[in-house]
């Protein structure tokens, strides 16, 4: 669904996917995969350059917005489908002259030799959960874990540092101190959520937590907090027990984590938000977004919601 800041962009967007019904007689799932590619290039814009038309984009523009999504890491198949789908958009608006020049034209797409090594698909994400050994204490701790870093997207020096007084159950959302000392309020999962309640009630209560380390959720055998090089170790581990080929740490959760929505059809706006990205936007009315509306991201578009 458009959101309202597109106002820009609807018109023109409707008529391409008419034109794709119409004129190329494309089926209703090949239709919505193209107007999705373009309203992704629509949220950035409004994002960036608000007001701007689509019209009067230019290839710098485009290289911008690439590299945009390069960065949530989303995989060269995605960029170059994305890519495809936003050619189409310029080749219907010379069409109908409504444009001059393609901007699009000496845009390349990202090599497609493979994929790229930090993002997993779903079932790989699946795979390494369920090789953890949950009858320990430590698979019961590394399962909350790694259910928070792809469901919430967090740093890994967020998820050792997320206080217990910053998990919010009532409400799904968890209080993240990001870089800069920023704070963020992230949605997490129910699945995420579950391990988590099961590891502060039924593990983390048995440690003998050393003094200074109370207010933590992670801690290690010896009662003090987990360090980002322990993590970096149990996902290292995880992916030789599964016979994983990829290069993973903890940053791989968080790139799936933004690509698997984005793929999904969620807000880039709404992604960029829960990530903690620093805002884009010159206008203030894009720096917050309500959290109802984060929420229903999540549900919506996030695979283990």
């Amino acid at each position: 669904m458009l959101r309202p800041f597109m106002k820009n962009w609807v018109s023109h967007i409707k008529h391409f996917g008419n034109y794709l019904k119409l004129e190329r007689s494309l089926s209703a799932n090949s239709v919505e995969a193209y107007v999705r590619d373009v309203e992704k290039l629509a949220q950035f814009m409004e994002m960036k350059f608000a007001g701007l038309s689509p019209l009067a984009l230019t290839a710098k523009h485009l290289q911008g917005f690439l590299q945009y999504i390069n960065e949530l890491g989303m995989s060269a198949y995605s960029q170059a489908r994305i890519l495809s789908g936003i050619k189409a958009f310029y080749k219907y608006l010379l069409f109908e002259e409504l444009v001059e020049k393609d901007p699009t034209a000496l845009i390349e797409g990202p090599k497609l030799g493979r994929k790229l090594p930090d993002t997993l698909d779903y079932d790989e994400i699946v795979r390494l959960l369920d090789a953890l050994d949950l009858s320990t204490p430590e698979g019961g701790r590394n399962r909350a874990m790694l259910e928070i870093l792809y469901s919430s997207g967090l740093r890994v020096s967020e998820l050792v540092d997320l206080k217990i007084g910053n998990v919010y159950f009532d409400v799904g959302f968890v209080r993240v101190i990001g870089k800069g000392n920023k704070e963020r309020l992230v949605p997490i999962g129910k699945d995420a959520l579950k391990y988590l309640k099961i590891y502060l009630t039924e593990i983390r209560v048995h440690l003998a937590v050393q003094p200074g380390f109370e207010s933590f959720v992670f801690l290690n055998r010896r009662g003090r907090k987990l360090s980002r090089v322990m993590v970096f170790m149990i996902i290292k581990d995880l992916a030789a027990r599964i016979g994983l080929k990829k290069t993973i740490s903890p940053h791989t959760f968080r790139h799936s984590f933004a690509t698997h929505l984005i793929e999904g059809g969620a807000d880039l706006r709404a992604v960029q938000e829960m990530l903690g990205h620093e805002s884009i936007t010159t206008t203030e009315i894009y720096t917050h977004l309500d959290r109802d509306y984060l929420r229903q991201v999540i549900q919506e578009f996030h695979p283990r919601s």
